[in-house]
């Protein structure tokens, strides 16, 4: 089964428990996701299906954008409350505005120290590994983009947001930095994703319904192939076209003399190579789907 299925994931699962779930309902073994989505959030979760997962490259920088509440009176030790109280609890003080002005700091291009629970690597080990073992996890800063981040509203000690942040992005690491230099400590209670680059909500099927559903109900619910990256011009090659880019060898493609990417077609839903323009109109096959 090739394509790409929106899952919208439920709490308190990982993504390599859906994983897990959509290879039963498939029957397919190679399945990628592109983004994790830690257990106690919820919402938005792409997974590339077959030859498909050869593609995830070209969605590595898709921003997301999320929903969610922050819990201001204690930081944690994973900045999300499945964590562990890190500090004595501290009243909120500041009123929701004076909120939105400290959460105006987070704007832009800024350098956020991820969680040492997080799924960094570490010299090929996750940092939330060596932080469950009592190590030393020596987590760098890493540079995002944050594009917006507003709160919306505040009852009590809980604050709800929406913020739309490059990939990378932690939002944890937001909500404990805001609740240090709100000087009482804050971690993020809850989390849903909304959209994952041009994947939202509104596509996704929920983890009950995917139970329900036969492989051929899911085949029959995969997104059309020409609307993947549609940021790539497509065109549709010849079998002896076809027969030189499973080779790896350059062709000449006329019409797309400009386009850095392009996707080739061998029939209008057959996804067959990712080609490079090289120079002028000639094109290096770099991902060859079969």
């Amino acid at each position: 089964m090739n394509g790409l299925i929106v899952i919208d994931k439920a709490a308190g699962m990982t993504s390599h428990d859906v994983v897990s779930v959509v290879r039963r309902v498939t029957g397919e073994r190679s399945i990628g996701h592109m983004g994790t989505l830690d257990p106690m959030a919820t919402g938005v979760l792409p997974l590339l299906l077959g030859k498909y997962t050869r593609l995830a490259q070209f969605f590595g920088a898709a921003e997301k954008q999320y929903d969610g509440r922050i819990r201001f009176g204690y930081a944690t030790d994973t900045y999300d409350a499945e964590g562990e109280a890190a500090t004595p609890v501290r009243p909120l003080t500041q009123t929701l505005e004076e909120l939105r002005s400290l959460a105006g700091r987070f704007h832009g291009d800024v350098d956020q120290m991820p969680p040492a629970y997080s799924a960094k690597k570490i010299d090929g080990v996750p940092a939330y590994k060596l932080a469950r073992a009592g190590a030393e996890v020596p987590v760098k800063p890493a540079r995002i983009r944050i594009h917006h981040f507003e709160l919306t509203s505040l009852e009590g000690d809980e604050a709800t947001f929406t913020m739309r942040v490059s990939a990378g992005g932690y939002v944890r690491s937001v909500a404990h930095e805001l609740g240090e230099i709100a000087g009482c400590g804050a971690h993020l209670s809850s989390l849903r994703r909304t959209h994952a680059g041009p994947f939202s909500l509104a596509e996704a099927i929920s983890m009950d319904a995917l139970k329900e559903l036969s492989a051929a109900d899911v085949v029959a619910r995969l997104p059309h192939p020409r609307t993947i990256l549609p940021e790539m011009p497509a065109v549709t090659v010849d079998d002896q076209t076809a027969g030189r880019l499973r080779n790896g060898m350059q062709v000449n493609l006329p019409d797309f003399s400009s386009a850095p990417l392009i996707r080739i077609f061998t029939s209008p839903v057959d996804l067959m190579a990712i080609g490079r323009r090289v120079a002028g109109t000639l094109m290096q096959p770099i991902v060859v789907m079969g």
